[in-house]
């Protein structure tokens, strides 16, 4: 069995905990030696300037506070129906502000609920059933209307 080397590993990244920022401890493994007339020496040059994050930016702040909906079937649908009202100009592109009309891409978004109502018929909760069956009713309508 081939004799082991005791290596160090330094994660030099920092995590802000608060206002005070911690950083990992340093870790210890163990590996194969591969071949002792091969091995390198440590390298104790400076880490790459490129890799370590900018310390006088400000991290954003909207990021950190921002936390995520939880993923299930009734937020994928509100998704799916926000992009159809985007697309039928009855709501604002979040990207740029401005009400843009594409019909041909609110029919397709409405095709695929339609789809996905087929596909998870006797899946779905009552309640999913009947918000999937309102949603695409109002979209329907408003597609209609829209498309005059």
């Amino acid at each position: 069995m081939p004799d082991k080397k005791e290596f160090t590993v330094k994660d030099r990244r920092t995590f802000a905990k608060g206002d005070e920022e911690t950083e990992i401890k340093e870790e210890k493994a163990e590996t194969p030696k591969e071949d002792a007339k091969t091995e390198e020496p440590e390298k104790t040059a400076e880490p790459d300037k490129a890799a370590e994050p900018d310390k006088d930016a400000e991290p954003e702040k909207d990021a950190e506070d921002f936390q995520m909906p939880q993923i299930n079937f009734a937020t994928f649908i509100f998704s799916l129906n926000s992009s159809v009202l985007m697309h039928l100009g009855v709501i604002d592109d979040p990207a740029t502000g401005k009400t843009v009309k594409n019909l041909p891409i609110a029919k397709q978004t409405i095709d695929i609920l339609v789809m996905l109502e087929e596909k998870t018929q006797g899946n779905l909760t009552e309640d999913e059933a009947k918000m999937l069956k309102n949603i695409l009713y109002d979209l329907r309508m408003i597609y209609v209307k829209e498309k005059g």
